[in-house]
């Protein structure tokens, strides 16, 4: 068998069984490979990573079952996911903003921004035509400063305030399944450096639930000796929640800081954590 054979195979396997989400190790067993070779292959045939590739197979097969009218929950374990969340996250586009957009601060641009009650306390929201510019968790008193911060990062936009507007959409972020048309995909729109924005964009792929060192995450970005780099690139996210940077710990396995407070983030992995009352779906061998 040659590489293109080995990768048609795995292509085909992966057409007829992504709902079974297979791992690394099956499919790199699949075409009689070691998981680094077969990862390594994968990659430079198809441009992109097998998880990665898994994931759009995913996600297409859930967005087509959500437009024949099946419910978040159903198309979620369907498509062999672990929790709506799961859905959520994968339903999640992260754009970068372009030098000129940078340069420009946003002049020209109007961002709709407003407060609105989050499970983890108030907090102040931001979205372009873009995508969602800003999220941050304000405690009580700091609203100027929060709206300072904002100001900050897009200096010559105008900000348009609309507190009812910003309510629904921090309920489409926190509970997206209780929202109708929750399967249109949500656009976080950020800028930043292209190390940060791989930071951010390998922070997208932590599961709903578990956690991830700032070691492991630099290993992700195929920087493994930049842990601490990839520490402050954690550290200078604006989209609380949004972009996971609460699921990152310690090599310790300590918590760590957090840049909206070490309470609040513990809230929200507990938060995350809780049982939810899915369905278990027994998988055939």
């Amino acid at each position: 068998m040659n590489d293109y054979e080995r990768i048609a195979r795995v292509l085909r396997y992966l057409d007829e069984n992504h709902t079974d989400q297979p791992d690394l190790a099956t499919l790199a067993r699949h075409v009689g490979l070691s998981q680094h070779h077969f990862h390594r292959l994968f990659t430079s045939w198809a441009g992109i990573t097998p998880k990665d590739f898994l994931q759009c197979l995913t996600l297409t097969h859930a967005k087509e079952m959500l437009r024949q009218g099946k419910s978040v929950l159903d198309a979620a374990f369907d498509t062999g996911l672990s929790s709506p969340s799961r859905l959520h996250d994968l339903c999640i586009s992260l754009e970068a903003a372009s030098p000129g957009e940078v340069k420009s601060g946003g002049e020209g641009w109007t961002i709709s921004v407003g407060f609105a009650d989050s499970p983890f306390g108030k907090c102040l929201v931001g979205e372009s035509h873009r995508g969602v510019c800003h999220l941050s968790f304000v405690d009580s008193g700091d609203k100027d400063a929060a709206l300072e911060e904002l100001k900050a990062q897009w200096p010559r936009a105008k900000l348009q305030r609309d507190d009812i507007a910003a309510s629904k959409l921090v309920n489409r972020i926190f509970h997206p399944t209780t929202v109708k048309n929750s399967q249109i995909p949500l656009r976080a729109f950020v800028r930043g450096t292209p190390f940060q924005v791989r930071v951010w964009r390998a922070l997208l792929q932590v599961q709903h639930g578990t956690l991830v060192s700032y070691g492991g995450l630099a290993a992700t970005v195929d920087q493994p000796n930049a842990a601490r780099a990839v520490g402050a690139a954690v550290g200078q996210n604006t989209l609380a929640y949004l972009i996971p940077c609460h699921r990152v710990i310690r090599e310790t396995g300590a918590f760590g800081d957090y840049r909206w407070g070490r309470v609040r983030k513990r809230a929200i992995l507990a938060w995350e954590n809780l049982p939810r009352s899915a369905p278990k779906i027994k998988r055939s061998a």
